[in-house]
């Protein structure tokens, strides 16, 4: 269960999930990005990055199979030292 903007959202489990992740160079993210979910399947798309190219988002596309799993993932990802934000 997850509380949006004072409304309680229920999830299913398994079910599709999608961070957001976003940090500096485009190889070091993606290179977190597989550290953090190795062993899971998972998809990794470049959706925006700044006008200078030093910051990059990347869309991170997976089934999680409980909520342990998926705030396990986020706080890994949210921990790594080349990731900047993950929402």
């Amino acid at each position: 269960m997850i509380d949006f903007n004072g409304e309680k959202l229920h999830l299913t489990y398994p079910c599709a999930w999608i961070y957001k992740v976003i940090g500096s160079g485009q190889e070091r993210v993606r290179n977190a990005i597989a550290e953090v979910v190795e062993g899971y399947d998972y998809i990794v798309t470049l959706s925006n990055r700044s006008r200078t190219g030093k910051y990059c988002c990347f869309n991170l596309e997976m089934t999680v199979d409980s909520e342990a799993i998926r705030t396990e993932i986020y706080a890994a990802l949210k921990n790594h030292p080349e990731i900047r934000i993950v929402l």
